[in-house]
């Protein structure tokens, strides 16, 4: 079969069986195009039967001498191709797995950034005060994600059908669509009932989205990212240093180091949406101060 044809398959068996993400969906389209675009560059054949781990390892050699991308990327890109490699052989697209063998790069491990509780109040006070239009909204947006650690496709993805104002809870459809509900903090439902004001009719519909640009359309990832480090700006916060995603980070240690004794790996997991601990782990290794007083308490003189 051909290279094309098994790809588009393949993504469409992600999209229907296995439920798999618009983000993932798009990420992993790109990477196979990608690699199919290598193929034919290098005048390849595009017959799976053809495909061999060789011009896999000439493909991630290009990669990175080429185009400078890095560990945690082609970490991806391999994943997508073993992935697909794995369905062609289960459908009997092909004879062997032509990414036996191939490691992907190991990634740095760095710690997560995040706001430290100083910086969010900055950021917090900028939304309360900012003099624009759209206040109330990207208020409501920027507290929202710091206070439930949600992903920025989460948020753009929210219909008024997820939010119980009456419970005080809104229904997260997370990676695979897999869904989680989170109990709403306190300081963001008055912003909700300020927002609808600033609605039309229709736009409550229980099936309509909860956030639009200024064109009066659904907001989408880009558009927050840019709404987001816009602000950071205006709040005189480095926007460098930060992303949406950092958001999350922050949700994650502040509510770690603020409350110790009543939140454990397992629920911060849960409110996240991490499918393994092992991923929720990394957060045990940011607060500074809990090493520090276990280091001043060994002693050894």
């Amino acid at each position: 079969m051909n290279y094309v044809q098994a790809s588009d398959d393949y993504l469409m068996y992600l999209e229907v069986e296995k439920n798999y993400s618009l983000n993932t969906l798009t990420s992993y389209a790109y990477d196979l195009k990608l690699y199919g675009e290598f193929l034919t560059a290098n005048n390849r054949s595009l017959d799976l039967d053809d495909l061999t781990s060789s011009s896999v390892r000439r493909f991630v050699q290009d990669q990175v001498i080429n185009h400078s991308i890095k560990p945690r990327t082609l970490q991806r890109r391999i994943s997508c191709l073993k992935s697909f490699s794995k369905y062609c052989l289960k459908e009997n697209y092909m004879k062997s797995d032509f990414t036996a063998g191939i490691q992907a790069p190991k990634a740095d491990k760095n710690l997560p950034k995040y706001m430290t509780l100083l910086e969010l109040h900055k950021l917090f006070a900028y939304l309360e005060q900012d003099p624009r239009p759209q206040r109330i909204r990207n208020e409501l947006m920027f507290k929202l994600l710091a206070t439930t650690g949600m992903r920025r496709q989460e948020l753009v993805d929210l219909t008024w059908e997820q939010v119980n104002l009456e419970n005080q809870t809104i229904l997260v459809r997370g990676k695979g669509r897999k869904e989680r509900l989170l109990p709403l903090h306190p300081i963001v439902l008055p912003l909700f009932q300020d927002y609808q004001e600033t609605l039309l009719e229709q736009q409550k519909h229980y099936s309509e989205p909860i956030f639009y640009n200024q064109k009066n359309k659904p907001l989408n990832p880009r558009g927050l990212h840019k709404i987001f480090k816009e602000i950071l700006e205006r709040a005189g916060l480095p926007a460098h240093r930060f992303s949406l995603h950092h958001l999350r980070h922050t949700f994650a240690t502040l509510l770690l180091q603020e409350n110790k004794d009543k939140v454990d790996l397992r629920t911060l997991q849960e409110l996240l949406g991490h499918e393994s601990l092992a991923t929720t782990s990394v957060y045990t290794h940011i607060d500074f101060e809990q090493k520090k007083r276990a280091i001043n308490s060994f002693l050894i003189s």
